[in-house]
């Protein structure tokens, strides 16, 4: 296998600056989707090595009264932010190959991907410093005797956990703007995917990055991402994966009031006009859902398609899709690779079993490719004859599996777009700008693409409505997640208050 050539480099636990054996010395084995076979291990973290990582955090913090990093000037920060930025371009094919092996994405993603990682800490470098220059910012008040301005402060010491789909991308989501921000970090990315999170420690340590600002602990939920989500010291827990395990993150912290930020499971409709051209439309489609191996928890994976252009529009739908390249995701040109692991490939194989046996029909894919005989591949599976009551339109399957429902009307593929508990994300194609226009206003999401689907930006601010979480990653948005707002009132007359009659006066 073309895998086979690269190697991953054995690493600890990141804390203080240093690379540290997990206390209790177990490891999780590397599990390389493509070959189903070990190809290193990462530590398995526990709740001693959390205590150490939040206690390393907290000294960074406050160390020297805050000068060395929380009250440094955003100036200061943005230099080690560019730093990263700068090597992990340098870095940039090594990180993307180690990013392939490990999660099964194909190689052109991961690239894409790596070049997004140094934008994000640039663009998180550039607001640092756009930071010193509002801080103080005064407000307009109604009384003269009163002037009023406004600090940002970092929020404290924040747990940051991050998912398997985009590892080391969504992990520098949280990282970049807490570290803009000027809190310090104990990071605990997914047990499926933490082998770039721990070269960026690798980066940190090139780049001299203060000792504690940033701190990685590997290992399971249960184990490291549990202990962390209540731990009494963390002030802030930012997090991404399934909703089930955001409930579980929302109750630890709920015991100590701590504020969460979370981006959860999405269902997300895509809606197609009669109007649309139809090859370009098919392409968008395929390409928001089965993007990342069809793991992307905005995947635009509920089809909603006019009913006069289905039967050409499902059937070019099926034509490109056979099309697709599945592939080692080492291989040149390979734009499906495998899915993340067995017990994920078994999860996607049931909801396509369940929604054949109530019915639907596997249009397209539904299972390995014959010539493929190992990796946790599934090939694009294209689900018709769907029910908006069944299980695979209903719930977030994570996988490449496309569902097709026709209607007829505006109000109608509304309905079914808004249909949903989840409120990720949602797109549109149309040629008439006006009817664009209202759907956009009418669909419930935090998210909405027109004439296109899944493309993400570090400008612009990134999170869901209902359950699929709250809170805005990205932008402007993603770095406020980790600010306090102070107020500074000032009284400036010389004159008393005179609310009280003075003693002396009576």
């Amino acid at each position: 296998m073309l895998t086979s050539t690269v190697n991953v480099p054995h690493r600890n636990l990141f804390i203080n600056g240093e690379w540290k054996e997990s206390t209790k010395g177990k490891r999780i084995p590397i599990i390389n989707p493509t070959t189903e076979q070990s190809i290193g291990d990462i530590p398995a973290g526990t709740a001693e090595d959390v205590d150490i990582a939040v206690e390393a955090a907290r000294n960074a913090f406050y160390r020297n009264k805050g000068k060395d990093w929380a009250r440094a000037s955003g100036a200061y920060r943005a230099n080690y932010l560019r730093a990263i930025a700068s090597k992990v371009t340098e870095r940039k094919s090594d990180l993307a190959k180690l990013e392939s092996l490990d999660c099964g994405k194909p190689l052109d993603e991961a690239l894409w991907d790596m070049d997004d990682v140094a934008r994000c800490f640039e663009y998180y470098a550039d607001l640092a410093e756009a930071l010193d220059e509002t801080q103080g910012a005064p407000l307009a008040l109604p009384m003269e005797t009163f002037k009023c301005h406004i600090l940002k402060e970092p929020i404290g010491i924040v747990g940051l956990i991050s998912p398997w789909n985009y590892p080391l991308l969504m992990a520098t989501w949280k990282v970049a703007p807490s570290m803009a921000a000027g809190c310090t970090a104990v990071l605990k990315p997914s047990e499926l995917a933490s082998v770039t999170c721990l070269e960026l420690a690798d980066i940190c340590i090139e780049v001299n990055l203060p000792p504690g600002v940033l701190n990685i602990v590997t290992g399971l939920g249960d184990e490291a991402g549990a202990p962390l989500s209540c731990h009494p010291h963390v002030d802030k827990v930012a997090f991404t994966g399934s909703l089930e395990t955001g409930k579980k993150v929302m109750t630890a912290s709920a015991q100590l009031v701590k504020p969460v930020s979370m981006e959860l499971g999405g269902k997300s409709p895509i809606i197609i006009f009669e109007d649309v051209d139809i090859d370009k439309a098919v392409e968008w489609a395929l390409f928001g859902c089965f993007w990342t191996n069809g793991q992307i928890c905005s995947s635009t994976s509920r089809l909603l398609v006019h009913k006069s252009i289905s039967k050409t529009f499902i059937e070019k739908l099926i034509s490109w899709a056979n099309n697709i390249k599945i592939a080692d995701p080492m291989e040149e040109g390979c734009r499906l690779g495998p899915v993340i692991s067995e017990s994920q490939y078994e999860k996607i194989m049931k909801f396509i079993a369940t929604a054949k046996s109530e019915g639907a029909t596997v249009s397209c894919g539904g299972g390995r490719p014959d010539y493929l005989k190992r990796g946790f591949y599934i090939a694009p599976t294209i689900m018709t004859d769907v029910d908006p009551s069944m299980e695979i339109w209903r719930e977030e399957v994570f996988g490449p599996v496309l569902c097709v429902v026709t209607f007829e009307t505006e109000e109608e593929a509304i309905h079914l777009a808004n249909n949903s508990k989840y409120g990720l994300a949602g797109a549109i194609l149309s040629k008439d700008r006006d009817r664009c226009s209202r759907v956009v206003k009418e669909v419930r999401a935090g998210i909405m693409w027109i004439n296109c689907s899944q493309p993400t930006f570090c400008e612009a601010p990134w999170g869901g409505t209902k359950r699929s979480g709250f809170g805005r990653e990205l932008g402007k948005w993603g770095l406020e997640n980790y600010l306090n707002t102070k107020q500074v009132t000032e009284y400036i007359s010389d004159d008393p208050w005179g609310w009280y009659s003075s003693p002396s006066k009576l």
